[in-house]
């Protein structure tokens, strides 16, 4: 029996007949079942007020394919639901039936906990320009320097660098976060060009706020950006094209923590009684709280109401200022949102959340807001807060164990070694928990990232141009929205996150690899042309080893996507009468036909991943 023939249901408009609904109202839901692996009956199970209850499922069917559909009642903002599939016969006990429950994770067997639950949410959605989009991330001091930036001096706490110099980046290097190269934000207007060679959309900047360090994380101040990348007139020349270019700009703003050199925190260092005092968690010897222990990132007390309107609340905040004109940031990639407002017995982070997005809607008709959260942001982005996350733990971590290579100098980010290498049937795995976890709306809105600022480089991770490829493939095919960090497209490298700062090569285009920015640019026009790739949902059709493919499904299109991570041998899928081949990642492929509705995908020599549309 084939992967697709096992009783599915995604969150996707194939199997939910409204994606965001209102509180109050009725959703139909649909189960596929396959003639392959039969199913006698289906309850609806979903929690009311969390209490279990029971809906009885109609069946209708189509060919070899049953169709199961259920009444949803919406009744709680974020409303749990999974599927009681009965067969008969089962144990020689009469009246035995088999049972299962197919739940977001898959089908089990036993009875297990809530946690696994399909999940529906009548908060709203993200806007549709921040689930259709590919985002485009620039660290800007290593992007490009614009003709200005030989007129800025050099500032006393930084060390100027050349633009061909290496990255200091070797652990507790103090040099690190001080060495400046000098881009700035007209450097990123000048060349977005570029950006839109590799087809991205949204433009995500890592802070702009002046900071004493090259990354900006440690501000000194919100109200204005800093001279050394332009201004606040440079920005507006930013935002002002990256908008008549149709795009989207996003900011960086860190909540959870300032800079030490903060006008909030100099003044409360310096005066107990200083307004800005409770902004902090001083102790009574002067100590403070701080981000990891680090003196330079002292922690924001958003148990302060002061603080949380100066920061999250009202036009007036950190927040609202910078998404009005001139600068109409269009929302917020959020710094540590996963820390902001947890402190020891204090949470409010949901509260913070909540303001930040609530204020970005009163000022902007369609803003977004994605919180960084590199472990489990289960819960923290299924409400009115986050609309998702950098999708690390569900995205970039898989993907690296199935992909790496075993003789990379590449660092692990947040574990203390290297990720393990995994066969496709473990990542294939993890990808479903994760998208159980977080839950199907929430996943297809979350950032799909092979790395970033804060990471290794992925062509360091998997070692090869060929395999670099079939990750930025499984990056723009499956469900979440695609994250490229600058210099990715081109094959740049780096063996930690320091080290991935490096400068672009703008002046040096022979050494970029042009075959993988042609392989992000065709991704980038593929995704845009099927909506299966942005709303679809997800069928997985075949896994062993070292191969991986999935069925992406919406309004009459159906997208075969295999990936390979080395050769392979041919493989027969009953999906389709005929393929017809829309992109390869390496030269070759070709369109696919089979006897009596399957097609024969074929060996391969080597790593590559392709895109069939399916058709029949």
């Amino acid at each position: 029996m084939s992967l697709l023939d096992l009783p599915h249901h995604d969150g996707s408009p194939l199997h939910v007949s409204d994606e965001s609904p209102r509180l109050g109202d009725v959703v139909t839901v649909r189960v596929r079942t396959s003639a392959a692996d039969p199913v006698d009956a289906v309850w609806l199970r979903t929690t009311y007020d969390a209490e279990p209850v029971f809906h009885p499922m109609t069946a209708t069917t189509d060919g070899d394919t049953t169709w199961w559909s259920g009444e949803l009642p919406v009744h709680n903002p974020v409303t749990h639901y999974r599927f009681l599939l009965v067969r008969e016969g089962g144990d020689a006990v009469e009246g035995q039936h088999e049972q299962e429950w197919l739940t977001a994770s898959g089908i089990v067997g036993i009875d297990v906990p809530d946690a696994t639950d399909h999940i529906i949410s009548a908060y709203s959605a993200a806007p549709d320009w921040g689930r259709d989009g590919v985002v485009y991330q620039v660290f800007p001091d290593r992007f490009a320097r614009s003709a200005a930036a030989d007129e800025r001096p050099t500032p006393e706490w930084a060390i100027a660098a050349g633009w061909d110099d290496e990255v200091i980046f070797e652990p507790f290097d103090p040099r690190t976060p001080l060495q400046l190269f000098g881009g700035d934000l007209d450097g990123i207007t000048e060349h977005l060009d570029h950006v839109e060679e590799v087809g991205a959309d949204i433009v995500y900047t890592t802070p702009v706020f002046p900071g004493e360090s090259n990354h900006r994380y440690n501000a000194t101040t919100f109200d204005r950006v800093d001279p050394l990348l332009g201004g606040d007139e440079a920005y507006e020349r930013l935002s002002t094209a990256v908008h008549a270019r149709g795009w989207r700009i996003l900011g960086d703003l860190t909540t959870n923590h300032t800079g030490d050199t903060h006008e909030w925190f100099t003044a409360a260092a310096a005066d107990p009684t200083a307004a800005t005092r409770s902004y902090y968690y001083f102790e009574p010897d002067g100590t403070y709280a701080t981000w990891m222990g680090h003196t330079t990132l002292p922690k924001v007390n958003h148990g302060d109401p002061d603080l949380r309107a100066a920061m999250v609340e009202g036009p007036d905040s950190v927040v609202g200022r910078w998404l009005r004109p001139p600068y109409d940031v269009d929302g917020w990639r959020i710094d540590v949102a996963n820390m902001t407002g947890r402190l020891g017995a204090l949470d409010v982070a949901h509260d913070v959340a909540r303001a930040a997005r609530h204020t970005a809607a009163e000022l902007r008709d369609d803003p977004l807001v994605i919180g960084e959260h590199n472990h489990d942001a289960t819960g923290d982005i299924d409400g009115d807060g986050w609309h998702g996350t950098m999708n690390y733990s569900g995205f970039s971590w898989p993907l690296w164990s199935w992909l790496r290579d075993p003789a990379t100098p590449a660092r692990a980010f947040g574990r203390p070694v290297q990720v393990p290498r995994r066969p496709g049937g473990a990542v294939v795995e993890t990808f479903r928990a994760w998208h159980a976890a977080f839950g199907w709306r929430a996943t297809s809105q979350s950032w799909n990232i092979l790395g970033s600022h804060d990471s290794a480089r992925i062509r360091t991770m998997v070692g090869r141009a060929d395999v670099h490829r079939v990750a930025a493939g499984l990056q723009f095919t499956m469900p979440g929205v695609p994250m490229v960090f600058a210099g990715d497209e081109i094959g740049l490298e780096g063996v930690t996150g320091e080290d991935s700062r490096r400068t672009m090569p703008w002046h040096r285009r022979e050494e970029w690899d042009t075959d993988t920015l042609a392989a992000y640019s065709h991704l980038a026009r593929l995704r845009r042309s099927y909506g299966a790739l942005r709303h679809g949902g997800l069928r997985w059709a075949h896994v062993d080893d070292d191969t991986i493919a999935f069925v992406r499904e919406l309004d009459g299109q159906r997208l075969l996507v295999v990936a390979r991570r080395a050769g392979g041998d041919a493989f027969t899928l009953t999906t389709a009468d005929r393929a017809t081949h829309l992109l390869g990642t390496e030269p070759g492929g070709a369109d696919l036909e089979g006897p009596g509705g399957e097609v024969v995908v074929p060996a391969t020599p080597g790593a590559r991943l392709d895109v069939w549309r399916l058709d029949g």
